[in-house]
C-alpha cells in the first residue's frame, strides 16, 4: 500500500534481444560500471598530456628550455603516478583487495634525486607532478555544474 510520504521507486527499463528473445532488465544510467572507468581513465589521462604538453611550451617560451624540462619530469611522474593510481582503484574489485603504496614513494625519489643532481630543480618538478591534478578538478567541476555531460 502506497502512502503520499512513501517514494516508489521506478521500474527498471527493459531491453528485447531479438536475437535471444529474452528480456533483461537494463540500468537507466549506465551500461557497465567498469566500461565507465576506462572511460573516465581515458578521459583523465588525455586531459593531463594536453595540460602537459600546453604548459611544458609556456614554461619554455616564459622560462627556458631547462625549468620546462624539469616541468617536463616531473609531469611525466604525475602521469605515471594516475596510471598506477588506476590500476590500483581497478584492482580494489577484483578478488586482491590490497592496493600499492609505492605510488607517493614515487615522487619522493623524484624529490632526493632533484636535491642532489645540480641539472635538477625541485618547485618546476613538483608543479608538474601536480598537473594531473588540473584534470581532476576540470572533471569534478564539468560534473558538478553539467551532471548529464557526456
Amino acid at each position: 500500500m502506497n502512502t503520499p510520504n512513501t517514494p516508489t521507486k521506478p521500474a527498471p527499463a527493459t531491453e528485447d534481444h531479438p536475437q535471444t528473445g529474452t528480456v533483461s532488465t537494463v540500468s537507466s544510467e549506465t551500461g557497465n560500471p567498469m566500461q565507465d572507468f576506462y572511460r573516465l581513465q581515458q578521459e583523465l589521462l588525455a586531459y593531463t598530456l594536453a595540460f602537459t604538453a600546453i604548459i611544458f611550451i609556456c614554461v619554455w617560451i616564459f622560462y627556458s628550455l631547462n625549468i620546462a624540462v624539469n616541468y617536463l619530469l616531473g609531469a611525466s611522474t604525475g602521469v605515471v603516478y594516475l596510471k598506477m593510481l588506476a590500476r590500483d582503484v581497478e584492482r580494489i574489485g577484483s578478488e586482491n583487495q590490497r592496493i600499492s603504496k609505492t605510488r607517493l614513494g614515487l615522487l619522493v625519489a623524484l624529490i632526493v634525486i632533484a636535491t642532489r643532481l645540480d641539472q635538477l630543480q625541485i618547485l618546476p618538478i613538483f608543479l608538474g607532478f601536480l598537473t594531473y591534478k588540473i584534470s581532476l578538478m576540470i572533471y569534478v567541476l564539468r560534473s558538478a555544474l553539467a551532471p548529464d555531460y557526456r
